[in-house]
């Protein structure tokens, strides 16, 4: 019985919900245990963000694929490097092939678009072993040119062509006369990814499994395109008639998206309330404070003027800020406390093959004290580490981390929140070394909590 290659989209279409890190790794593990094949992402937008982010969901991934879309050699680069430790990453060369995409995205005749094709599949294929050619608006392609551009695809390194329907016009019937058309003509496997635009997604995913389709895109949200748990129950269904199955368990799965669908559906609306809006130089001292107040924060009233002192001097350069640069205002400003540990040296590894592993060293009243201990990441086993040394586990809130400069050698910077007795307590690191920069956050934090334990 044919295994059906199941590629999950979720994390890729919620990419722009302002998902914490935290919730972007939980739900790549509740879409693993679901018995998904890969794990997609978003496009990089952040190179030092993002290298954190992806490689440690990359490396906490026991068997699912993570992919990540390329459209330039640059970005082919830069996705190797967020992935390249994980046990089974797919570079995504993603280019249009209908005409009116081809022109109006790309400038491209249709030559050009095939020799663009064969350089980028060739330079992922160079160094990364899964290659997945993402043919986008496939469905209005010219006759003929699907073939042509799968072909060539195959032929400079992808192991699989997905067919993209993103107009959402095709039937049911024509999207598997095409996918029977990639397959003879083209060494490779093919994935789809039917829109639910005429409410056909279920159906077209149906025809085309029937056709010899070897994969199917779905995403928890199922509202445009095929459906998690929409096709589990499709296959459990009839694919024993079809001679097909997939991996997905069916006993959990709804359970799994439900979670999901929680996450994403009230990050969108803490998003939405909280961070669409900008705030200016009209805010006075009350304003801000119950701006501290809605992030979570308890300060007193020296700390809040502190924050409102560097507010108005940010803003009087800049005219507004988000909240999350109040927040980070408040994680360099309030609260300035002396050190009760401090950062000594640190070695993290981490690879393919291996767990990632921290080993780390504090001192504490003279005293060097160290920990060690693996983790699902770099970070994660870092932080395990500092909790191993300080013998107690603060639920980490948020995390976050930003570019301050640019270049080869840009400097990161992280806040990290903990909580511990109720309160927020938020520290600042600053690093050119990201890992580093996280580390030095955690301890900012952490000493805060020990003095007012104190």
């Amino acid at each position: 019985m044919k295994n059906l290659f199941v590629s999950d989209i979720t994390l890729a279409v919620a990419g722009n919900k302002s998902l914490t890190f935290r919730e972007k790794l939980n739900i790549a593990d509740l879409l693993e245990k679901a018995g998904v094949n890969a794990i997609e992402l978003p496009e990089i937008t952040d190179n030092i963000e993002d290298t954190v982010i992806y490689s440690t969901i990359a490396e906490s991934l026991n068997s699912a694929a993570i992919c990540v879309p390329c459209t330039s050699k640059e970005q082919i680069c830069a996705a190797h490097e967020c992935i390249k430790n994980a046990k089974n990453p797919c570079l995504q060369v993603v280019m249009p092939i209908s005409t009116v995409q081809m022109e109006y995205k790309y400038h491209l005749k249709s030559n050009k678009m095939l020799e663009k094709i064969a350089e980028l599949c060739k330079a992922a294929a160079d160094i990364c072993d899964n290659v997945e050619f993402v043919a986008l608006d496939a469905t209005r392609a010219e006759v003929g040119f699907a073939e042509a551009a799968a072909k060539v695809a195959a032929e400079n390194g992808a192991k699989a062509v997905t067919l993209c329907d993103d107009c959402g016009t095709f039937t049911p019937d024509e999207f598997g006369e095409l996918v029977v058309n990639i397959k003879e003509t083209a060494n490779v496997k093919v994935y789809v990814k039917p829109s639910n635009n005429l409410l056909l997604a279920a159906a077209c995913a149906l025809e085309c499994i029937k056709s010899g389709a070897d994969g199917v895109k779905t995403s928890v949200f199922g509202k445009e395109d095929v459906s998690l748990n929409g096709l589990a129950n499709l296959v459990e269904a009839v694919g024993e008639g079809l001679g097909v199955k997939t991996n997905l368990n069916t006993t959990i799965i709804n359970n799994i998206v439900k979670s999901i669908k929680e996450k994403t559906i009230n990050t969108a609306s803490d998003t939405d309330h909280t961070d669409s809006s900008e705030l200016d130089n009209t805010l006075t001292l009350t304003d801000i404070e119950a701006e501290i107040n809605a992030l979570g924060y308890e300060l007193s009233k020296q700390d809040v003027g502190k924050v409102y002192e560097e507010f108005k001097r940010v803003v009087s350069k800049k005219d507004s800020i988000g909240k999350r640069e109040l927040e980070a205002i408040i994680a360099s400003t309030a609260m300035q406390v002396p050190s009760t540990y401090h950062l000594v040296n640190y070695v993290v590894n981490s690879g393919n093959i291996i767990n990632a592993t921290a080993n780390i060293t504090l001192s504490k009243d003279g005293e060097e004290l160290s920990g060690v201990s693996i983790g699902d990441g770099p970070i994660d086993a870092a932080f395990h580490a500092i909790e191993q040394i300080i013998g107690h586990h603060y639920e980490l809130d948020d995390f976050q981390i930003q570019a301050v400069t640019k270049g080869r050698e840009a400097v990161g910077s992280s806040i990290i929140r903990l909580r511990a007795g109720g309160k927020l307590y938020s520290g600042n690191g600053v690093s050119t070394d990201i890992i580093g920069a996280c580390i030095r956050a955690y301890i900012n934090a952490l000493n805060k909590i020990v003095y007012e334990e104190k």
